[in-house]
């Protein structure tokens, strides 16, 4: 077979500049990928070789080596892992981050630090060598197989694949390396970086030199030493390693738990959300060992999906080496190991939600969505996402607990009040809200889609039911109302011809709503819509007809403000007889355009809603 070319995608070149541009500062930082690739590469032959010996020799010691060709400005990183066939060449590095390509370049800041962590979320990582190449080579022949290949390119658009020759399974990444780069042939260089960055790397990383083989790190699983004797640099820089990442870990989880069942994590939770946090297929990223041999990283068994941001290894001396990856899903002994992580990462959550409650709001604005989740699927440890849930509200700039929320209701209030919608500012305006915030009622601004799931499924807290602001009625007269209120009300007059009026817009309306009712919540805005106390929320069902999961429309209760100068001057008009039937259906029309207006709604007849509105201002009424 001959040399086959391959164009990269369109976005490659931009993608690759912004790459070296942003790392420019720690040029070092491509050395650390590459060996975490490797000795990613070596774990997988290592498990794939307990189900099938013969993929290696009896006599192999999985090692990464380092070599130099000063001749030919040549830096290589060999590995004797699982390499890579035709097929997986084009699949992880024919394709720069793949889908997410676009997304990374939509968040560039042009900030070098952040975008360094970018970088990390996106999968990037082993692109920074061309930051110190010109050209990268990967020779490789994958275990179990004859062929070998070779892939190459410059970086630019481009690159090839061919066959080639290799003794053995594994890869070779060979860097020709740019003018100026003289550092990185350099063994006491490349042993400082090594020791830095790379040093708990569990394979050997040696440095091929013309006195033998140099071994460079300690080879050590950082996760079996004990905690006093690792630094926090040592726990940034296995972050770094396990989960290919360039951020800091914003929580260390590090403990050893001994009983029945034996096992020891090293937990991470990261301060950026990885881009693909909510596809569909994005599942954990945390490694399973057995006595330090690598299982897998795909477990599904091992981590509620929810936790699935989290990053680390879990290394249990109790689970069977030969068993399959399939089985693992149901062993008991996995689902005893999954349980008692899922209640330390909790516990370790609510400490931190305690003690630093401004570190945890960061964590809550990156993650909260994914534990909500939790709220719906994990009945056995809903009390404990509760406890540490935090929610913005109408009385607050800061995220709040539920507890505190509780804590502050008012007198004779006897549910939590909430309002979904798209986003916080939005959801904040909105009319329905105006008679809570008049009597000081603070009220949850839900904007996840997993709310409007997880809500109906836990229903209450503390005995307090959870109540949609848009639905039903809100019982605020059981409330009480402070004495501005009352002094409001004292001095209020009845709104003259207002049972007329709702008379008339009932039947104008006729079933395009459910009812039109006089509101008691509404204090600025003249109109708007409310569900009934059995239908869907307004917001969840726009959200399913937008997916293409509800095709029918049901008809809303219209709320009018017997205070507002339209509805009083409609009232008038309505009484006085001043207007004929068609003036009383524009307006109604109107009014109820108005509100789906402000519920972010499309108004079914634009033309229609153009022309009444063009009417109405002719006759002076608005």
């Amino acid at each position: 077979m001959a040399q086959e070319k391959f164009t990269f995608q369109a976005e490659v070149s931009t993608l690759l500049d912004i790459v070296a541009k942003s790392l420019y500062s720690q040029k070092e930082i491509f050395l650390r990928e590459l060996a975490s690739n490797a000795s990613d590469a070596c774990d997988k032959l290592r498990y794939q070789s307990l189900t099938n010996p013969d993929l290696i020799a009896a006599e192999n010691e999985f090692k990464i080596a380092i070599s130099v060709d000063k001749k030919a400005k040549t830096l290589a990183i060999a590995d004797n892992g699982i390499g890579m066939n035709r097929e997986d060449l084009m699949e992880t590095l024919g394709t720069i981050a793949k889908s997410g390509t676009q997304a990374f370049l939509k968040q560039i800041s042009g900030d070098a630090k952040a975008d360094v962590a970018l970088i990390g979320q996106f999968g990037v990582g082993f692109y920074s060598a061309f930051m110190v190449a010109d050209r990268v080579d990967v020779l490789t022949r994958k275990a179990g197989e004859d062929k070998a290949w070779l892939w190459s390119s410059d970086g630019r658009g481009e690159f090839t694949i061919e066959p080639a020759e290799r003794d053995g399974c594994g890869a070779t990444v060979i860097l020709h390396l740019n003018k100026g780069e003289k550092e990185f042939m350099d063994q006491a260089r490349l042993g400082h970086i090594i020791k830095e960055h790379s040093d708990h790397i569990g394979v050997p990383i040696v440095f091929m030199g013309e006195d033998g083989e140099v071994t460079l790190n300690s080879a050590s699983a950082l996760w079996t030493l004990p905690q006093k004797d690792i630094t926090p640099e040592q726990y940034g820089e296995f972050y770094h390693h396990v989960g290919h990442a360039f951020d800091e870990p914003w929580l260390t989880i590090h403990n050893r738990v001994e009983g029945v069942l034996s096992y020891t994590n090293l937990l991470f939770v990261p301060s950026m959300p990885p881009f693909d946090l909510f596809t569909p297929e994005r599942k954990g990223h945390v490694k399973l060992y057995v006595n330090r041999v690598f299982i897998t990283d795909d477990c599904d068994g091992l981590l509620p999906s929810y936790l699935r941001f989290l990053q680390g290894v879990v290394d249990s001396e109790d689970l069977p080496l030969n068993i399959s990856r399939e089985m693992f899903q149901h062993d008991p002994r996995l689902t005893k190991i999954k349980s008692g992580l899922t209640k330390r990462v909790l516990g370790e959550l609510k400490k931190k939600a305690d003690k630093k409650p401004e570190e945890y709001a960061a964590f809550w604005k990156n993650f909260g969505a994914v534990l909500k989740e939790g709220l719906y699927e994990d009945h056995a440890n809903r009390d404990k996402l509760l406890a540490v849930a935090r929610f913005n509200t109408t009385a607050s700039d800061t995220p709040r607990s539920l507890d505190d929320i509780v804590a502050d209701m008012k007198e004779g209030q006897e549910d939590i009040y909430y309002i979904t919608g798209e986003t916080p500012e939005t959801v904040a305006q909105s009319p329905q809200l105006e008679g809570f915030k008049a009597r000081g009622i603070e009220v949850l601004l839900m904007t996840d889609p997993v709310d409007e799931f997880w809500l109906p499924a836990v229903g209450s807290y503390q005995e307090k039911p959870f109540k949609s602001v848009t639905r039903g009625g809100a019982d605020l007269d059981k409330i009480k109302k402070n004495d501005a209120e009352l002094d409001k009300k004292k001095d209020k007059k009845p709104t003259a011809g207002l049972d007329e009026l709702v008379a008339a817009l009932k039947i104008a309306l006729g079933d395009a709503v459910k009812d039109v009712t006089v509101s008691e919540r509404l204090t600025d805005s003249p109109v708007c819509l409310f569900s009934g106390e059995g239908d869907m929320d307004i917001h969840l069902e726009r959200m399913l007809k937008q997916h293409k999961q509800l095709d029918r429309v049901t008809a809303r209760i219209m709320e009018i403000n017997p205070d507002h100068r339209l509805i009083t001057k409609l009232a008038a008009t309505v009484k006085d007889s001043k207007g004929g039937a068609d003036v009383i259906a524009d307006a109604a029309f109107l009014l109820l355009d108005q509100a789906r207006i402000v519920e972010g709604e499309t108004i079914p007849d634009p033309a229609e809603f153009a022309r009444r509105l063009s009417s109405m201002m002719e006759k002076g009424l608005v």
